[in-house]
């Protein structure tokens, strides 16, 4: 549901979707836009794409094409919609699907508030048999999965200090909703998010939050009593539409020091105290395709009687964007903010 940007790239990680025993189809789009509907393919965003390509995202003589939610929702072959509109319509639209009985994956952020949220939490909790997913891809991306692991494993020791940063253009695609910091939340939150998603479920929920800069860039430290003395994320929007997109993370541990550069040869690499530097190989494929997969994983078996766990849920998201708020309050006051609970 919404074929701009991020619905293409959600269509072409379903397309990819591999799972042992399970399969999946693409059998209807919602969109107000007749060319998208029709399938004609979207290239702008920040993973490289093919500015020539000129074949459909789909066949649209076997895909529905449908111009409102309610006719999706009323589709009787749809099991799972990704939700890939702007951000305002995500709860209303996640608990019009979950009440329908499909299940959902929400891109991010889920809404702009805890409050927001919260709403869907709990209509979610009473749909049980529905799975309500917010699409954080950074915890399913190739290397930075690799660095989760590490981090809880322990092999190469405590973490001394991490930093992470993401840089592009203000997105061309949607540029009114982009341009409208009171419906994206700014850089902050539409982009930012995913380092700080990601920070909260690597290192756990920090005690406080210092932030610096604005809503279009954001440079954020993340205060942990028992943890890491130093973890920063960078993020925000360059007014230079030529700027190149940036992802990167430099973590240092005990026994050597990670490091990231989406797009670099190679992408991760491992210098050892003392040694040559490492290359660490990844896995093929993006964020989104990992969480796609592991999302039609996860209907799969909950079709097959058999207990599911999610890797994120979106209760995660209430407390993300209670921390978001922290950050933006930080953001305003020049102060250490310190969250509750």
């Amino acid at each position: 549901m919404g074929l701009g940007m991020m619905g293409a790239q959600h269509i072409e990680s379903y397309r990819v979707a591999h799972v042992t025993g399970a399969s999946n189809q693409l059998v209807a789009v919602c969109d107000g836009d007749a060319r998208r509907r029709a399938g004609m393919r979207h290239v702008e965003g920040n993973l490289a794409v093919d500015e020539d390509a000129t074949e459909q995202l789909f066949n649209p003589s076997l895909v529905q094409g449908y111009e409102t939610p309610e006719q999706i929702f009323f589709d009787g072959s749809v099991e799972l919609v990704s939700l890939c509109t702007y951000t305002d319509s995500h709860v209303p639209l996640a608990i019009a699907a979950l009440e329908a009985g499909k299940h959902v994956l929400v891109e991010k952020p889920v809404a702009l508030t805890a409050e927001e949220v919260q709403r869907l939490v709990d209509v979610s909790a009473a749909h049980p048999r529905q799975l309500c997913m917010p699409a954080m891809c950074m915890r399913f991306w190739p290397g930075w999965q690799w660095l989760a692991g590490v981090v809880r494993e322990g092999s190469l020791g405590a973490v001394i200090r991490a930093s992470f940063r993401r840089n592009s253009a203000v997105p061309r695609w949607g540029s009114a909703f982009y341009e409208d910091a009171t419906r994206t939340g700014g850089a902050l939150i539409d982009l930012h998010v995913h380092d700080a998603d990601f920070i909260r479920w690597c290192f756990g929920p920090p005690v406080a939050v210092e932030s610096s800069g604005s809503l279009q860039q954001v440079r954020t430290q993340y205060i942990y009593e028992n943890g890491p003395a130093e973890i920063f994320a960078e993020g925000g929007w360059d007014k230079n539409p030529n700027v190149n997109f940036v992802m990167s993370f430099r973590v240092e541990f005990e026994a050597g020091t990670a490091d990231f550069m989406f797009g670099r040869e190679p992408e991760l690499r491992l210098e050892r105290k003392g040694q040559r530097v490492e290359p660490i190989a990844l896995a093929d494929g993006t964020g989104y395709d990992g969480e796609i997969s592991h999302l039609v994983r996860a209907v799969h078996d909950l079709r097959e009687g058999k207990s599911r766990t999610l890797v994120a849920h979106v209760h995660e998201a209430v407390d993300l964007m209670a921390m978001m708020a922290a950050e933006r309050r930080s953001l305003e006051t020049g102060e250490r903010v310190a969250l509750i609970g």
